[in-house]
């Protein structure tokens, strides 16, 4: 993996990349049974929403199951970048309403989603996802309703909130699967939920 470019800090391009959401994933359970226990901020390394049987685990990407990917799409989207290779295609993409105006196409491979993740990461840095709604899987799409809370750390454009405000919001991923990795990610964040707690409008 390349390293991840310098963080911009335009107000542009800051507000670009605060409302993606992650996660979607924060998909860590079947279908039919879940089984959540979310993990604290204070944790040294992510842990995922959901507990997966051996037999969800594939031995090899071609034939891991969407809800041992969803899992690790989860741990991403909570700070583990290492999951990335593993889940995420060369080709994939983003749809995505920014709040530039962008509708994410830039936003390309593996280390164009670490470098989105972690420069939304880096105005919340204790960012979490967790699963709000079971996650829906039909062949090769999976799709997932999260809630993210996290710590402000300052720097959005316009906001009037002190550094140290806690927010919450809600979003729904739905992702596109291929050979055992995502290749299309589209995601809707309650943008005007996030924007009220950060003063911002």
């Amino acid at each position: 993996m390349t390293p991840l470019p310098p963080v911009r800090t335009t107000r542009r391009h800051r507000a670009r990349l605060l409302v993606p959401a992650a996660l979607a994933v924060l998909v860590c359970t079947t279908t039919t049974a879940a089984t959540t226990a979310t993990a604290t901020a204070s944790d040294a390394s992510p842990k995922t929403a959901a507990t997966w049987t051996a037999a969800d685990r594939g031995h090899h990407d071609g034939s891991r199951k969407p809800k041992a990917m969803l899992d690790d799409w989860l741990r991403l989207w909570n700070g583990d970048y290492d999951r990335a290779p593993g889940i995420i295609s060369p080709d994939f993409r983003v749809h995505a309403a920014l709040l530039d105006g962008g509708d994410g196409s830039s936003i390309r491979g593996v280390d164009g989603l670490v470098a989105w993740i972690a420069q939304t990461r880096a105005a919340f840095p204790d960012l979490r996802f967790t699963e709000q709604v079971a996650p829906l899987v039909d062949g090769r799409y999976a799709s997932i309703r999260w809630t993210a809370t996290g710590t402000y750390a300052g720097g959005f454009p316009g906001a009037e909130a002190e550094p140290g405000t806690v927010v919450t919001f809600t979003g729904t991923d739905t992702l596109r699967m291929r050979d055992g990795r995502f290749v299309e990610y589209w995601v809707n964040t309650d943008t005007l939920q996030l924007l009220t707690q950060l003063k911002a409008l």
